[in-house]
């Protein structure tokens, strides 16, 4: 087990704990599955997902309503989330760890993330993008704040805990295969489903043909 970043024993805290009583509902739910179902849309034959940073599970919710027959699976460093999100999805293949740490021996059809990369320790971000990449068998999601050059944020009064960045680019920069299939915003103020504002990008790896 690696030593824990600030930004990891931020998350892993008490502020982790307060994050989970303020990011769950019904509005939620709806918003997420609106999401979601457009990006399914661009999307084939998904069977299994991983969430890196699932909390107590309000992706998953929407994803286990979408596709119900595929296999999910989370990580989720903060054991007050994991619990609810066991308690929220019965089943699901969840692992109570750091990202860093986590090294799984299997592929998923599907990897994304969402709000997640962003309150990462930016120097360890390529250990991130490995990881999706190698485990994913075709699709890798993002869903961040978006920015064309790297900046840190003051995030409720703390430094050093959110960073907005080109997350997708600089995974096609580090990954040649990498292709972006869709990408789209989400806009604070849509008229029937509202999120914070974030950008998303869908990527698929791509196999050469010989």
């Amino acid at each position: 087990m690696t030593d824990l970043t600030s930004q990891e024993c931020f998350w892993k805290g008490e502020f982790g704990d307060d994050y989970v009583d303020r990011n769950k509902g019904e509005h939620i739910l709806s918003s997420n599955l609106a999401f979601f179902s457009k990006v399914l849309n661009r999307t084939r034959e998904v069977q299994s997902v991983l969430e890196l940073g699932a909390n107590i599970g309000m992706n998953m919710l929407a994803l286990r309503r979408l596709l119900p027959k595929a296999k999910l699976s989370a990580v989720e460093i903060n054991k007050k989330a994991a619990n609810e999100l066991k308690n929220n999805l019965p089943g699901i293949d969840l692992h109570v760890t750091s990202i860093f740490d986590f090294k799984p021996d299997k592929t998923w059809d599907l990897i994304f993330t969402r709000g997640v990369l962003i309150h990462l320790n930016p120097a360890k971000l390529p250990l991130v993008y490995q990881t999706m990449y190698q485990n994913s068998s075709r699709y890798i999601l993002v869903s961040e704040y978006y920015s064309p050059k790297p900046v840190e944020i003051e995030y409720r009064g703390h430094s050093g805990k959110l960073f907005k960045r080109d997350f997708a680019g600089e995974m096609m920069d580090m990954f040649s295969n990498l292709k972006l299939i869709d990408y789209g915003f989400i806009y604070h103020r849509d008229c029937n489903f509202p999120q914070d504002d974030m950008n998303w990008f869908l990527m698929e790896k791509k196999v050469s043909s010989k």
